[in-house]
């Protein structure tokens, strides 16, 4: 169901369900202690928003899809113009999932990740799988243009990288978007790999991959899953590292929209020429042993036409 907003003026902090207003300001983006892609930290303004309070889920996607008809990336059959040197039994609709493999040789992710015909986000792991318990789990299997169709159906848009990351800092100068400590008291605060990735989970039989949304405590803004569960597509074009900290106060970039396309793509396949865009909040396969990146600062880079079953979306509203 599409949303319309109605305010009296500019600073109306307009009480709209499912949607956050987060006051727009200054804060440091990115960090100079993890992941090289991260830095440097640098000062950014950003002016307000409204977010969604969750990441859109299931049952939000089908509503879309019932109202439009839409289909999705993984859905469709592959243009092998697109994939030059794609082996043709490969070039079949579906998406990569993640399969929790015994052992493991090295990092060759192909030991966990597969590439699954049919699994679509009506079908989270292939197969005869389906939704049932399901519906307010975050949506996956969603490609870029998949979330940006749902955004405009829904009068809304993606927000940049820098949005994002100040909702999910919620108002809080740490390392998490809670706090400084990974856990809490020995509390999970997110839904992310616990155990060893990726051959062994100590979560509950049932509970290894996503959670309904909500199922873990808000950030400061009233927002659920910003960290773990799903990672969330933004609207910036991928770039290695961030720009250099400004050298005055005065030219601090406001609103920025990061990367570019050109600079976008994967040098380690040249033919393959697809823009890729940034994802944040890591996952449920995010682990202290593998994958750092269930906090705010971290990103990665996602090509458009990529789908998985661990990645989703949130959309927002600015204020024009």
């Amino acid at each position: 169901m599409a949303v319309t907003l109605a305010f009296e003026d500019a600073n109306t902090k307009a009480e709209i369900p499912d949607l956050v207003w987060i006051e727009g300001g200054t804060f440091a983006m990115g960090s100079n202690d993890h992941y090289p892609e991260e830095a440097p930290a640098h000062p950014v303004k950003v002016d307000g928003f409204w977010i969604e309070r969750t990441p859109v889920t299931n049952r939000k996607f089908m509503e879309f899809v019932k109202a439009t008809g839409h289909v999705t990336v993984a859905e469709k059959m592959p243009d092998a113009a697109d994939y030059p040197g794609a082996k043709t039994e490969m070039l079949r609709a579906g998406s990569l999932v993640f399969t929790m493999p015994k052992t493991v040789t090295g990092t060759d992710i192909s030991q966990w990740w597969t590439f699954k015909f049919g699994a679509t986000w009506r079908r989270p792991l292939g197969g005869l799988s389906d939704l049932r318990g399901k519906l307010d789990h975050p949506v996956v299997h969603v490609a870029f243009s998949d979330a940006k169709a749902y955004a405009a159906w829904a009068e809304l848009e993606l927000p940049t990288e820098a949005e994002w990351e100040f909702a999910a800092r919620g108002g809080v100068d740490a390392e998490y978007a809670w706090g400084d400590d990974f856990m809490l008291g020995g509390r999970p605060m997110a839904n992310t790999w616990q155990g060893v990735f990726p051959t062994t989970s100590t979560k509950p039989k049932g509970h290894e991959r996503t959670s309904a949304v909500g199922a873990f405590p808000a950030n400061g803004y009233g927002l659920h899953d910003m960290i773990g569960n799903v990672w969330e597509w933004t609207e910036d074009y991928w770039s290695t590292r961030h720009p250099e900290p400004a050298a005055h106060s005065c030219c601090i970039p406001s609103n920025p929209r990061g990367g570019h396309v050109d600079a976008s793509y994967d040098a380690r396949q040249p033919l393959i020429r697809i823009p890729r865009r940034v994802l944040k909040g890591g996952s449920h396969l995010c682990a202290p042993n593998y994958c750092r990146r269930y906090r705010p600062a971290a990103r990665h880079a996602e090509p458009e036409d990529t789908s998985t079953s661990h990645v989703g979306f949130r959309c927002i509203k600015r204020r024009t």
